[in-house]
């Protein structure tokens, strides 16, 4: 086994076992796992001797996690969509429905969208795929390393339970997005800027509770937004299977958080709670600026600029960005950190009225609890 140790990261776009051009780099699936950027943390643990669960919520929610895991091998139907390199000749019905998606695409009226043919232009989609999905892989393996950390440095019994019930789910998350990119896409884009400074953030942060703070409601909610817009919008059969899945999971995590947070946040000084709300806000900033496909820009000759000047205005992000702060604002507020201090620059950013939508830590145990393949054995049973 050998491990290769790099500085910063790969900004290369990664293609499984095909012929690389001037932008991408060839690696086998093995080699890809063994590229290692290195981290330091002062990270504090903490033994917790009295071994009690001193909240009945918190307990239900780290015993459903054990119910409802899943496999990712067994679980999903991999054969639902053929591999990339395997896919049949496109029907007539399909061409005509890419045909009409090429002509009502909001890209249209941008010069370097303009300017190309057909199939570079569903070329590009290809690419915009990959970058989205390849920031949900990303994003899940910071998700699992900072899960890891709160192992340690949660100080009380019951949440580190519940982390190591989370890291489980994260890792069964990046092993889904891993094996979705390499046999159903065929590349993946390097982890944008953005998303990487705030993992970086999250897991080189001292403090435990601001590691919960950016995990359970920051990131978490992130990906709910993310895992949903993308549940509704693919076409891609195994994907959305898998996410049904996933989503599950997260689910559980925010409210986790929510719900541990709400607790600990009312024992804080005022000083403490503007501190933690403006790194609240920097996250929100930053899961915000995420969105913008750079790479891709880059990857095919554009004018970055004009290409997300064009996005912006054409309101490609707007939609998953309201679904975004409509789950974080209301929990936010549920924990104490819409501080006053803090209530401006939400409201310069036009997202306050978002505070007052349903919250996560208000729990719908029904919803929870439901069967993992419930349409399944409603189906069985008809």
């Amino acid at each position: 086994m050998e491990i290769k140790i790099v500085d910063e990261t790969p900004r290369q776009i990664v293609r499984f076992d095909q012929k690389p051009d001037e932008t991408m780099v060839e690696l086998s699936p093995a080699q890809v796992e063994h590229v290692a950027e290195i981290f330091n943390t002062p990270l504090t643990g903490s033994y917790n001797w009295d071994y009690t669960v001193a909240d009945d919520r918190i307990l239900k929610l780290y015993e459903l996690g054990k119910k409802l895991n899943w496999n990712v091998e067994l679980d999903v139907d991999w054969s639902v969509t053929p591999d990339w390199d395997k896919k049949p000749a496109l029907t007539q019905e399909q061409i005509a429905a890419q045909d009409q998606f090429l002509v009502e695409t909001p890209w249209n009226g941008l010069e370097d969208f303009d300017k190309m043919s057909r199939d570079e232009k569903l070329e590009f989609f290809r690419h915009d795929l990959s970058w989205s999905l390849s920031q949900f892989l990303h994003g899940e393996q910071g998700a699992l390393l900072v899960a890891s950390q709160l192992i340690s440095c949660a100080p009380t019994y019951n949440a580190k339970l519940y982390a190591a019930s989370q890291a489980f789910d994260e890792a069964r998350h990046v092993e889904f997005f891993n094996k979705l990119m390499q046999n159903k896409i065929g590349f993946t884009y390097p982890v944008a800027r953005g998303l990487k400074s705030l993992l970086d953030k999250i897991l080189t942060d001292p403090r435990w509770d601001l590691k919960f703070i950016g995990m359970q409601i920051i990131i978490e909610g992130l990906a709910l937004a993310a895992f949903n817009t993308a549940k509704n919008d693919t076409e891609i059969e195994v994907l959305k299977n898998g996410l049904e899945l996933i989503i599950r999971d997260e689910a559980r995590h925010v409210t986790f958080g929510v719900n541990y947070l709400e607790e600990y946040i009312s024992t804080l000084t005022e000083k403490e709670k503007d501190d933690r709300a403006q790194f609240a806000y920097e996250a929100c900033i930053v899961a915000r600026d995420r969105l913008v496909q750079n790479d891709v820009y880059r990857h095919f000759g554009w004018d970055v600029e004009k290409a997300r000047n064009h996005m912006l205005a054409a309101g490609l992000n707007s939609d998953f960005l309201n679904f975004l702060y409509t789950r974080i604002m209301p929990n936010l507020k549920r924990i104490g950190l819409l501080t006053d201090k803090i209530r401006p620059k939400f409201e310069e950013m036009g997202i306050l009225e978002f505070e007052d939508f349903p919250t996560d830590g208000d729990i719908d145990w029904s919803n929870l609890e439901r069967p993992l393949f419930e349409d399944k054995i409603m189906a069985a049973t008809a």
